[in-house]
């Protein structure tokens, strides 16, 4: 088949940002497939533009076209709808320049790039599949960054609309499958998010990223992924404040975001020597950064949507071998503790967040000894 992904946020390999989609197209070339895929010019986490040559990273048969966005993303809810719907726009007039095409791939969030997809596979006769990776507009009424109850209801009868009309739909957490299935969704399969063992290896001490970053010789608690509203990143900073007697333990947040300035300010206020903050890495150096861990941290606000999430970096944290602390609580939780691999901590309790990597440590102490 030829299959057209419309994916704004698509990100290869050598990129930072997550690499699904890239990770599946990959996969599919191989199984004899071709794959378009139309993206942003601008990574959707750093808000610099990509190289040309980041468009040859999959080879022959994956090709990435790049289609015009408005690029203010980050400067709050309304820039970022503008940059969504200009992407909507421009990617439908790079889609129709593609030519063969058997099933159109469109991917939820942003939900505007679904309409993209499913106008242009009405256009060619080809198949629509829609991708549900959050549940959009519920994440967003949740988290408060959607108020507008006009806005919030034209969100919802979209979100139906584009379910009812897909030839399938896919989510990549079982905790979506029945929200999406009472929204009208007919045909829904779940294929996880998850890791490739391959890309990682557990056996690495991580020692040439720890003497990169001045962490030799310490117990290191690693954040890696986005530093957004979602993500609660303030708690890991106020449980470090309470780990400040804890000399041989550091914070490490790795990654970047919208809340990420406010976040260095924050730790210059309250004078954390115990956290450092790094830049985002492409997936190809993630491995090194993630065997530099001694644990690490993966968190959402306390809210009850978040229960449904499968967040990717849990799954490459289990891959590179690290013991994870959990501050979400729902499906993910029950994989974490079926697999006996980390620690649970209430999400929004700083305390149990500090009492979970001080334990760690200790664990990591006696170890040693």
């Amino acid at each position: 088949m030829h299959i057209l992904i419309i994916h704004q946020a698509f990100a290869s390999l050598n990129e930072p940002g997550g690499t699904r989609h890239h990770e599946f197209a990959r996969l599919l070339t191989t199984r004899g497939h071709k794959v378009t895929v139309i993206a942003s010019p601008v990574s959707y986490i750093t808000g610099t533009s990509f190289k040309v040559e980041d468009d040859q990273a999959g080879g022959g048969d994956l090709t990435i076209l790049r289609a015009t966005v408005y690029d203010a993303h980050h400067k709050s809810f309304l820039h970022r709808i503008l940059a969504f719907f200009s992407f909507m726009l421009s990617s439908f007039w790079v889609g129709l320049g593609v030519k063969n095409v058997d099933l159109v791939w469109g991917t939820s969030p942003p939900i505007f790039q679904g309409v993209t997809a499913w106008v242009l596979a009405r256009f060619k006769g080809a198949k629509f599949l829609f991708e549900v990776r959050d549940l959009w507009p519920q994440f967003a009424i949740a988290v408060g960054v959607l108020k507008n109850p006009i806005l919030i209801f034209l969100s919802e009868w979209l979100e139906r609309f584009l379910y009812r009309r897909a030839d399938q739909v896919m989510v990549n957490s079982p905790g979506f499958l029945q929200p999406v299935t009472s929204r009208g969704a007919k045909r829904v399969k779940l294929i996880p998010n998850g890791a490739d063992p391959s890309m990682f290896d557990p056996d690495d001490d991580g020692s040439a990223f720890r003497q990169s970053n001045q962490l030799t010789d310490k117990f290191v608690a690693l954040y890696a992924g986005a530093h957004g509203m979602s993500n609660d990143l303030n708690v890991v900073l106020d449980a470090a404040g309470l780990l400040a007697d804890e000399k041989n333990i550091q914070i490490v947040l790795l990654g970047d975001g919208k809340e990420k300035p406010a976040l260095l300010t924050q730790a210059e206020k309250m004078n954390l020597s115990n956290v450092t903050f790094l830049p985002s890495v492409p997936k190809t150096e993630m491995a090194a950064a993630l065997a530099g861990a001694d644990a690490c941290i993966a968190i959402l606000k306390p809210l009850e949507e978040y229960k449904t999430t499968y967040p990717n970096k849990v799954f490459d944290y289990m891959a590179a071998g690290r013991p994870v602390v959990l501050a979400i609580d729902g499906v993910i939780r029950e994989v974490v503790e079926a697999a006996a691999c980390g620690i649970f901590a209430e999400p929004g309790n700083a305390v149990e967040l500090a009492n979970a990597i001080r334990r760690l440590a200790a664990d990591s102490r006696k170890a040693v000894h």
